[in-house]
């Protein structure tokens, strides 16, 4: 075999080889540090939130409010219906009771003359 066929022959096998897939890249993430501040589970839950919108171009009005307090929910959300009237539902919820709800409608509907 020549020279030149050798160099052919070996140039080849290094391109082979250098194409072949490699080891995949190792992706690590640094071991999380205890910080020792475990949070108990079992503490007693209490929160509270509210928030409206009131867009009249695209007529989506709402709003809610909800409070915990341990075991005891109470909240109340409303929101103007197609027909313009409001809908406003008033609720509980608690171990003891369940999950209560009071729904009103205020307001009259869009065409309607008394």
């Amino acid at each position: 075999m020549s020279a030149i066929k050798v160099a052919v022959v070996v140039c080849a096998l290094v391109a082979v080889v250098q194409a072949r897939p490699g080891t995949p890249a190792r992706v690590g993430y640094a071991p999380l540090e205890d910080h020792h501040d475990h949070q108990d589970y079992h503490a007693h839950p209490k929160y509270s939130y509210k928030y409206g919108v009131s867009d009249h171009h695209t007529g989506d009005i709402k709003s809610a409010h909800e409070t915990r307090d341990g075991d005891v929910v109470k909240g109340q959300y409303s929101l103007v219906e197609a027909d313009g009237t409001i809908r406003t539902v008033d609720y509980t919820a608690d171990d003891h009771n369940g999950f209560n709800a009071v729904v009103t409608k205020s307001g009259h509907p869009h065409g309607h003359h008394p």
